[in-house]
């Protein structure tokens, strides 16, 4: 499941990059913004607006403490570290990266919610894929695994939508996110992995 993980992340990285500065991507990416902007739905902007508020830093940062004060507690010490390397290292990429990039958001006008930084990559899809790919990882051997591994896949795929039918990212964003998200995510569940297999 790791090794899917990394290289499903390394494809989405590695291509929403590649792709980022062509003229017919910046194209497409702007025309995709425009035309939900056009055909946006009355009963689905507050959803999206919930989502932009729940998938930002403070609810992250909250959830990522109870989920580690949880793990802390039932002294499982290598899953609550492996949780805030992976929360604290995605995040971190992918300001450095906002920073590098420096993209410029789409127009204004398309705008549902306050935004801030860069466009390039999504910090939302970033936040949402590794909590959705540590659910998936950690849960693995869970009864309900499968329920698990759809709501975190549904979690991270409508997260990232939301975030262009919000007017406040590009399609390629959502693309390096998720691709931050997911590789970030593996790699540092395989060092923990290897790490805990050395000490026995």
């Amino acid at each position: 499941m790791p090794y899917l993980i990394l290289c499903i992340g390394c494809v989405f990285f590695i291509f929403s990059v590649s792709v980022l500065n062509l003229t017919h991507t910046q194209i497409l990416d702007n025309q995709i913004v425009r035309i939900l902007s056009q055909h946006r739905i009355e009963w689905l902007d507050p959803i999206a607006k919930c989502l932009s508020y729940v998938g930002g830093m403070p609810f992250v940062l909250i959830f990522t403490t109870l989920w580690c004060v949880y793990w802390f507690r039932i002294q499982h010490y290598a899953l609550a570290f492996t949780i805030i390397f992976a929360v604290t290292g995605s995040g971190i990429f992918g300001w450095i990266l906002k920073w590098s990039f420096n993209r410029p958001r789409p127009a204004s006008i398309y705008h549902m919610v306050n935004s801030y930084g860069a466009s390039f990559p999504s910090a939302h899809s970033v936040y949402a894929a590794t909590l959705a790919c540590l659910a998936i990882m950690i849960y693995q051997q869970h009864q309900h695994f499968h329920s698990i591994a759809l709501m975190s896949c549904i979690w991270f795929i409508f997260m990232g939508i939301s975030r262009v039918y919000l007017g406040v990212h590009y399609p390629t964003d959502v693309l390096a996110g998720w691709g931050i998200g997911c590789f970030w995510t593996a790699l540092i569940w395989l060092g923990f992995k290897r790490i805990h297999v050395s000490k026995q």
